[in-house]
Order: C-alpha cells, then structure tokens, then sequence
C-alpha cells in the first residue's frame, strides 16, 4: 500500500505540468479521483498500471536496482531516439531516474494477437515489417547498443539445457549429451554472427506489438535492444512463439522482408536460400532459449501463463532442426530422450498441431 500511494503522489506531481502543456488532463471529470489500476505484468521484473488520465497513459516502475535494459531512463532514451527515426514507440511523458518510474504514452490494451487471423495477417504482417525496416536502419544505436555476440548467443542457449533438460524434465545430460549441444551451439551462433548486423528489438512478437484504434502499429518492450543478426526480429515475427501460420506463407513473407531490406539498404544483396537458411537456424536458436526461458519463468519466477505455450515452440524447434544435416542429432535425441518425459507434463499437448489457426 505504501508503494502504491508513493506512485500515486508521484503521478499527482508530474500531472500539473502535463496539463499546463496541453498532454494531459487528470481524468474525464475534474471531480473524479486518480486511479491507478495494476496490469498484468510481462516477463521482466516491471510493474504497470493503467492511469485514468486523459488520454489514457501508463505508469512503469521498475526494480530499485535495475540493471541496464531495466532501467527507465534507458528506456526513455530508447524511445526517444526510436520515435525520431519513425518506429512508433510510446511517448515519455515523466521519468524519475532515482526511483525508476515512468510516465508514458499508452497505446491501448489490443495486441496485435487480438486481431491477427487468416482474413488480417497479411495487411498487419506487411505493416510490421515495414515497422521493423524502420527500427533496422537507426545506425545511431550501433554504438550505444551491446552487441550480441557470440558470448551472448551461447549464454543464451545454456538455458535450455540448465532449465528445460535439467530442472523442468530432471533430465541430467551425459559428456556425450553435452559435446552434442555444445557443436549444435557453436553451430548456431555462428550462422548468426555471419549475418548483417542491425539493430535488434530482440522480442519482436504479436504481444509486443499493439493494435491502435487508428489502425496503425505501435512498439513495445524494446528495453533489451541490441546490435546483431537481421534475421532475429523477423525469425521472432514469423515465428511467433503465440501463434503459427502456415510454412509457405511463412517462406513468402521471409522473401518479400529480403527484398524490403536489400532495397533500403539495411543488408547486401544474398540468395534466397542463403537467407531462408539463416532465417530458420536463427529461429532455431531463438525457440531453443525460449525453451529454457520460458520454464525458468515457471520454476524459479512463478510465472506459470508461459507452459501452455511450450508445445509450439517445440514445434518450431523440431521442424528446423529435422531440416538441416547440422542440427538433425539434436532433432533425433529431443525425440528419442526428451520427448518421452515431456509428454508426461502437465502442461503437453500435442506439439505437431500446436498453434495451428483454426
């Protein structure tokens, strides 16, 4: 309650100042009170609360100590610098660095998931990648950005062994085991650092994505940016972790994004299957980690609304790493080891069929 009410006073005394310049007003009534109303969080360790101002506008705090990407101010300048280059992003009405609160825009409570389906995705897909062309071409972040390296790539892949294999399935991997992930990981990362590097959303989904009621996009939780590989945003977009759409339309937006690059200049001319190979071992890499992340947001967060989603992402996982001569041990040992103690989770549901639009 204390918190609260800190938060309170602190919008109460950044208000006087948004009203006098036109961006707020309090609330629809002068004689309604300010409310702040929790939202459910997302995978961070952020909290938001819907504010009754008008327009409507949002209220982060982040933890007390944050780290870099978790901190407000950056999240601030991120936005700024993203918003002048033409990504919709929010809008930074206050920050108070010493307590790590922000005052932002909201772009309303509709995610691009809400409104995807068969008869949308196409307009909405275009639309989203043109918004990513966007956020590619601000060479002005190359430098402030931590680039994401070979380091960053395996750390990130040592996840699903530590917390998918091990913790979640109680699985302990054999030296044999081990020597098989560590060259499909190596592997991995490094078809990611041959590719043209950009800048990096690096969460670049239908959730992270809104749908305003002016029809237009807006970008969120871009607060773990980074510098790396082109194919990331789109492999996150495409093969969105929420919903699947079908491999061939899948493949036709994966050309018509090549032909937007190379046309605005944020990568070289390059085959197609060059492309589609480092678009799908980058996918493969992604769905991997979210693996591992996903079941240590479970175990060790409490954060159990992220298992119902395993099952797609394994098919993801499963249907890249079948594909590829490089990748198809760890097919063949997911579904000979693995398999046979995931189906016994509660959460399993059949992961051929998982994420099909229906």
């Amino acid at each position: 309650m204390e918190q609260l009410m800190s938060l309170h006073r602190w919008v109460s005394a950044a208000l006087p100042k948004l009203t006098a310049e036109g961006i707020l007003t309090p609330s629809d009534s002068s004689k309604q009170a300010l409310v702040l109303l929790p939202l459910t969080g997302d995978a961070g360790f952020r909290q938001y609360y819907r504010v009754n101002t008008s327009p409507e506008c949002l209220l982060v705090r982040g933890p007390k100590q944050p780290g870099k990407s978790e901190s407000g101010a950056h999240f601030a300048d991120l936005s700024s610098v993203l918003h002048q280059h033409g990504v919709p992003t929010p809008l930074i009405y206050a920050c108070d660095i010493d307590n790590n609160y922000l005052l932002i825009e909201s772009f309303g409570g509709t995610d691009l998931l809400d409104v995807l389906s068969a008869d949308t995705v196409e307009a909405y897909y275009s639309l989203a990648q043109s918004t990513l062309i966007k956020l590619q071409q601000v060479d002005q972040l190359k430098d402030c950005l931590p680039v994401y390296d070979n380091a960053m790539l395996l750390q990130e892949l040592a996840l699903f062994p530590e917390w998918f294999v091990e913790t979640m399935l109680g699985h302990e991997l054999s030296s044999a085991e081990r020597r098989m992930f560590d060259q499909l990981a190596s592997f991995l990362s490094q078809r990611a650092e041959e590719q043209p590097q950009v800048v990096v959303h690096r969460d670049y989904h239908s959730r992270n994505i809104m749908y305003r009621d002016s029809g237009e996009l807006g970008v969120i939780d871009f607060q773990d940016a980074v510098y790396g590989p082109i194919t990331y945003d789109l492999a996150s977009l495409l093969k969105d972790c929420y919903v699947r759409w079908p491999p061939e339309d899948v493949q036709r937006w994966a050309m018509d994004y090549m032909n937007m690059a190379i046309k605005a200049g944020v990568m070289p001319e390059v085959s197609f299957q060059q492309f589609v190979q480092w678009f799908d071992l980058m996918g493969l890499q992604r769905h991997i980690k979210v693996l591992g992340i996903f079941a240590r947001l479970s175990l060790r967060d409490g954060k159990n609304r992220y298992l119902s989603d395993l099952p797609l992402v394994m098919r993801y996982t499963l249907e890249t790493a079948q594909k590829y001569p490089h990748t198809q041990a760890f097919a063949q040992w997911f579904e000979r080891v693995l398999l046979p103690r995931i189906i016994l989770q509660p959460w399993y549901h059949d992961h051929n069929t998982a994420g099909d639009v229906r």
